[in-house]
């Protein structure tokens, strides 16, 4: 459920972001390259079509944004320090000991004539 949410907040902040930079500004942004809206939404435009969606993405993504904290706090109760302890070390094969090495000895010395 959680990934869902995931993918959903990633949705809603792309839909989010379009949304704003369609509405008019003082300067027109990307309101030019949506063609004539105001014949499509009424008289008024656009915009007051444009800043509905917008409060209801923001709120939808609020909403989704305080849903994915309460599942992954009430998901992650314990802290990693208190599972220090708790974790057995793991266990180790005993292996024998090789032994020591030993050092190669001289050859012996020719016998003289």
């Amino acid at each position: 459920m959680a990934s869902t949410l995931v993918v959903v907040q990633f949705i809603l902040g792309i839909l989010i972001t379009i949304a704003v930079l369609l509405q008019k500004s003082s300067s027109v942004g990307l309101g030019a390259y949506s063609g004539s809206n105001e014949s499509v939404f009424g008289a008024k435009g656009a915009n007051s079509f444009l800043v509905k969606v917008t409060v209801i993405l923001a709120a939808l993504f609020v909403i989704n944004t305080v849903t994915l904290s309460f599942i992954y706090s009430s998901s992650k109760d314990d802290s990693v320090v208190d599972m220090v302890g708790a974790v057995p070390a793991s266990p180790s094969t005993a292996t024998p000991a090789a032994p020591a090495p030993v050092a190669p000895t001289a050859p012996a010395a020719p016998a003289s004539k």
